[in-house]
């Protein structure tokens, strides 16, 4: 995708870790609206949106079974501290 290759190419130099990456992106995201996300959706071929939504699934059931105690060492990466 387009937009993830410019991110990468934009912060390449502060993605040390898993955490960086998710600091890099919700303050990206912090700057957008329900617009903006839906013309980076538009802009994705078929097989981007498949795995975007999978990626969503996948998270959100791990999120799932951990409310539930069935997973019990799950925590999500959105819910970790955000550096600025």
């Amino acid at each position: 995708m387009r937009f993830v290759d410019d991110l990468y190419s934009l912060y390449r130099e502060h993605l040390e870790d898993e955490e960086n990456a998710v600091s890099v992106v919700l303050n990206i995201l912090e700057d957008q609206n329900r617009e903006d996300i839906m013309k980076l959706i538009e802009e994705m071929d078929d097989e981007e949106v498949v795995q975007m939504v999978g990626v969503y699934l996948v998270e959100m059931l791990k999120m799932k079974m951990s409310q539930e105690g069935q997973l019990s060492d799950w925590e999500s990466p959105l819910k970790r501290p955000r550096y600025h």
